[in-house]
C-alpha cells in the first residue's frame, strides 16, 4: 500500500535526512565571534553540553529575555508612571531600544552582539517599583545592612532570584549565564565598601554587587583589576546613557511637560543648563554646556515645537534616532582611531566618547531632568510613593513572612539573620511592579480592597 502523503517518516530515515547532528542542512551555525573563548562562555554550574543550534551567548540572551524580571518592566516606571500615558516608554520598552542601541554598536566594534544584548536586556532588571525614586526609598531602609542599589539587584536577580538551575545542595544558580554575560551586566563591578573615591574624598554611591553575592562576583571577575567594566559592559552603559537622553526628551514632549523651543528663552534655558550642571556634570563649566546645547540646537532634526499631529511626531521620531545615530558614530570613530579596527572584547580595550559628545548626552539629559525628574507638581508624588513603599516593608518584616511569595517566605525562613530576613523583604519589594506595590500596600498595610488605577 502506498505511503499517505504526510505520514511521519520513521527516525532512521529522519536522522539520515538531516545529517549525523540531526541538523537539516540548510539549518546555520552558531557564529564564534572572535576574542571569546571557553573561559569566557563557561558558566558558574557546569551545563552538559546542548545542541549546536545556538551559541552559548545566544543562550543567554534567551534565558534574560524570558525572564519573569524582563516581563515585569513592562509595568514598571522609566520617566513617568506606566498608564499615565499609552506613548510614553516602561523600564520594558527602554531596555528593548537600548538593546538594540547596544547591540548594533557592540557589534560595530568587533563585541559578541548577544553578549552586548544580553547585557542591555538585564541593566534595568534591579530597578524596584517607582524608578529611582523606589530605589532611594529601599537603599535608605536598608542602610544598615548593606543597602540597596538597581544594579546590585540585577547582579542579584541574574545570580540567584531568578530561576533556571539550582546547584545540587538546592541553591540557586540563577539564570546561570556564561562570565563573558555576567561581566557584561555588572555596571559597576565592586562592592559598597569599595565604591571609588570622588572628587571631594567621599565614596560613590553606586555598586554593583551586595557582599553576599560576592561569591559568584569573584567568579566571574576573576583575574579582572578592580573597577574595570569590561567592553561589552562600557558599550551597554553608553547605550543606556544615549537611549534614555534621547527618549526622556521625547516622552516629556508628548506628554506635555515642555517644548524644546521653551530652551530660547533666558529663564528656561538657565534651568535647563543648571539642572545639567548640578545633577549630571558637576565639574563642568557652565559654558560647555551652553554650548553643547547650542551645538544640539544647530542640527537640522531638532524640533521646536511639537503640536501632536503625525508629522510632529514623525519629527521626534527622526530627531532620536539622528541624534542616537550622532552619538554612536561620535564614539565609534574616537574608539576604532585609538584601537585599530582589530575587534575589541571583554578587556582589551574601552569606549572611547569624546568629550563635547559626552556633554551633548548630558544635556540631552538634563532637560528632561529639569521638565519631568526635578518639576515641583511631582515632588508630593514621589513622598507618597515612597512612603507606600517604607510602609509595605515595615508591614511585611514584622508579619514574619506570611505574606511573601513562596521563594521569598522560604529566603525568609532560612535566613541566618535579621540582615538576611530583611533582605528577603526587600527582594520581594523590588520585584513588584509599580501597581503591584500599590495593590499590597492598600490591601495589606491599609486593609483596603484595591480599586485599581495608579499612584
Amino acid at each position: 500500500m502506498a505511503e499517505r502523503s504526510g505520514q511521519r517518516q520513521p527516525a532512521a530515515v529522519q536522522q539520515t535526512l538531516f545529517g549525523p547532528e540531526g541538523r537539516p542542512p540548510y539549518a546555520g551555525r552558531p557564529a564564534d565571534t572572535p576574542g571569546y573563548g571557553a573561559w569566557d562562555r563557561a558558566r558558574w554550574l557546569p551545563e552538559p553540553p546542548k545542541s549546536s543550534y545556538r551559541s552559548d551567548f545566544e543562550r543567554d540572551r534567551a534565558r534574560v529575555l524570558h525572564s519573569s524580571a524582563l516581563r515585569r518592566l513592562g509595568a514598571k516606571t522609566q520617566v513617568v508612571s506606566p498608564g499615565d500615558d499609552d506613548f510614553t516608554r516602561t523600564r520594558l520598552t527602554h531596555s528593548l531600544e537600548v538593546a538594540q542601541v547596544g547591540r548594533e554598536l557592540g557589534r560595530s566594534l568587533g563585541c559578541d552582539p548577544d553578549v552586548v544584548d544580553t547585557a542591555c536586556l538585564s541593566h534595568d532588571l534591579g530597578h524596584p517599583p517607582f524608578g529611582h525614586n523606589g530605589e532611594k526609598a529601599l537603599d535608605a531602609i536598608a542602610e544598615t545592612m548593606g543597602g540597596f542599589e538597581g544594579n546590585a539587584q540585577t547582579l542579584r536577580l541574574l545570580a540567584r532570584l531568578e530561576t533556571k538551575k539550582t546547584f545540587d545542595d538546592g541553591s540557586s544558580a540563577g539564570l546561570n549565564l556564561t562570565r563573558a554575560s555576567l561581566d557584561a551586566a555588572c555596571k559597576y563591578p565592586w562592592l559598597r565598601e569599595d565604591a571609588p573615591l570622588k572628587a571631594d574624598g567621599t565614596r560613590s554611591k553606586k555598586f554593583g554587587v551586595y557582599a553576599d553575592d560576592a561569591e559568584v562576583f569573584d567568579w566571574f571577575r576573576h583575574g579582572v583589576s578592580a573597577h574595570r567594566q569590561s567592553m561589552e559592559a562600557q558599550v551597554m552603559d553608553l547605550a543606556d546613557d544615549i537611549s534614555y537622553s534621547v527618549h526622556d526628551v521625547e516622552d516629556g514632549i508628548v506628554s506635555g511637560h515642555f517644548q524644546l523651543q521653551w530652551l530660547t528663552g533666558t529663564e528656561h534655558r538657565a534651568r535647563a543648563i543648571e539642572t545639567t550642571r548640578t545633577w549630571y556634570l558637576p565639574d563642568t563649566d557652565p559654558a560647555e554646556i551652553e554650548a553643547a546645547l547650542t551645538r544640539l540646537e544647530s542640527t537640522r532634526v531638532w524640533v521646536t515645537d511639537a503640536d501632536g499631529s503625525r508629522a510632529a511626531r514623525a519629527a521626534l521620531k527622526d530627531m532620536t534616532s539622528q541624534l542616537i545615530g550622532r552619538f554612536c558614530t561620535a564614539a565609534f570613530d574616537a574608539t576604532r582611531e585609538v584601537y585599530g579596527n582589530d575587534p575589541l572584547t571583554r578587556h582589551n580595550a574601552n569606549v572611547v566618547v569624546p568629550p563635547q559628545t559626552a556633554i551633548e548626552i548630558a544635556t540631552m539629559k538634563g532637560i528632561a531632568a529639569a521638565y519631568v525628574m526635578s518639576s515641583e507638581d511631582r515632588r508630593p508624588l514621589y513622598e507618597r510613593q515612597r512612603e507606600l513603599l517604607t510602609g509595605l516593608v515595615e508591614f511585611l518584616a514584622h508579619t514574619e513572612g506570611e505574606y511573601l511569595e513562596p521563594m521569598y517566605a522560604s529566603d525568609w525562613k532560612h535566613a541566618a539573620d535579621d540582615a538576611g530576613r530583611m533582605r528577603a523583604v526587600i527582594d520581594q519589594v523590588a520585584s513588584l511592579t509599580d501597581y503591584a506595590a500599590l495593590e499590597w500596600h492598600t490591601t495589606l498595610v491599609q486593609g483596603k480592597r484595591y480599586p485599581g488605577g495608579a499612584v
